[in-house]
C-alpha cells in the first residue's frame, strides 16, 4: 500500500514495540509521518523513530503516562506546536492486570480503565482540534471485549467499553467527517501475548493454532496493514465498526474436535 498515507500526519500510542512499533512502520512506509509514543521504554521507542526515518519519513519519540490528564494534554501540544495538525490517531496503548475477578483489587481496574478509556476519550478531545474532515481515529481492541477469557475480565470489560466508545464517536464526529474504528486481533505473536500465557505459552500457541482456520498465530504486520488501510481514504465510508483479524479463530466454537 505504498504511497495511500503520502503526506498524513500519525500519532500511534504504545508504539515503541509489538504491534504499535509494526503500525508505525507501515503507516511511514504508506507515507506518513508518525509520533512515537510510549511510557517506559526508551530505547524501544528511540528503535521505532530509527525504522520510520530508514523510509524518509519523520518520526519522533514523545513520553506519556496515558493515565495523566497533564501528559495527555503535553503530547498534543506538542503535536499542534510542530505540525499544526493530526490526521491519524490510533490509540493502542493498554495496560492491565491478569487476574482472576476475585483477585482484582481497586487499583487494578482504575489503571485499567483509565488507560484503555479514559485517556482515549481525553485523547479524541485534544485530537478534534487538530483534525479536519478526513481524519481517521483507529482503537485497538481485543478478542477479550466478546469471549471471556480466563484471567482477562478486568482488560476485556475495558475493551468491550471501548468497543461502544468506537460507536459513539463515530456518531458524534460523522458529520466532522471524521470515522472511528476499531481493530480487534486474535491471538498476535507479540511479547505481550506471551507475558499473557506466562508458563503456558507453548500449549497456548499449539491450542490457538488449532482452533485458527488460517492456520497460525497474528503477526503484528497482520493489524498492521488493517489499520493503514482504516487510516486510508480506501476506507472513507466506513465507521463506527469493529473489524477483526484474527485469522478466524473466532469462527469456531469448541466440543467439536472429535467431528
Amino acid at each position: 500500500m505504498t504511497d495511500v498515507l503520502a503526506g498524513k500526519k500519525v500519532l500511534i500510542t504504545g508504539s515503541g514495540r509489538g504491534i504499535g512499533r509494526a503500525t508505525a512502520i507501515a503507516m511511514a512506509r504508506a507515507g506518513a509521518d508518525v509520533v512515537v509514543h510510549y511510557r517506559r521504554d526508551e530505547a524501544a521507542a528511540a528503535e521505532t523513530v530509527a525504522a520510520v526515518t530508514a523510509l524518509g519519513r519523520e518520526a519522533w519519540a514523545v513520553r506519556a503516562e496515558m493515565e495523566s490528564e497533564e501528559d495527555i494534554a503535553a503530547m498534543f501540544g506538542a503535536v499542534a506546536d510542530r505540525w499544526g495538525r493530526l490526521d491519524v490517531f490510533m490509540a493502542n496503548a493498554a495496560a492491565s492486570a491478569f487476574k482472576p475477578i476475585e483477585d482484582l483489587k481497586s487499583y487494578h481496574l482504575d489503571r485499567t480503565y483509565h488507560v484503555v478509556i479514559h485517556s482515549v476519550v481525553q485523547s479524541v478531545q485534544h485530537c478534534l482540534p487538530l483534525m479536519g474532515a478526513g481524519g481517521r481515529i483507529i482503537a485497538m481492541s481485543s478478542m477479550g471485549s466478546r469471549f471471556t477469557l480466563p484471567r482477562y475480565a478486568a482488560l476485556g470489560t475495558a475493551k468491550a467499553a471501548l468497543e461502544s466508545l468506537v460507536r459513539y464517536l463515530a456518531a458524534e464526529l460523522g458529520p466532522r467527517g471524521i470515522t472511528c474504528n476499531a481493530l480487534n486481533p486474535g491471538v498476535v505473536d507479540t511479547d505481550s501475548a506471551a507475558f499473557y500465557s506466562g508458563d503456558h505459552t507453548e500449549a497456548y500457541r499449539r491450542d490457538v493454532i488449532a482452533h485458527t482456520p488460517l492456520g497460525r498465530l497474528g503477526t503484528p504486520e497482520d493489524v498492521a496493514d488493517a489499520a493503514v488501510f482504516l487510516a486510508s481514504d480506501a476506507s472513507r465510508f466506513i465507521t463506527g465498526q469493529t473489524i477483526r483479524v484474527d485469522g478466524g479463530l473466532t469462527l469456531l466454537t469448541g466440543g467439536f474436535e472429535s467431528f
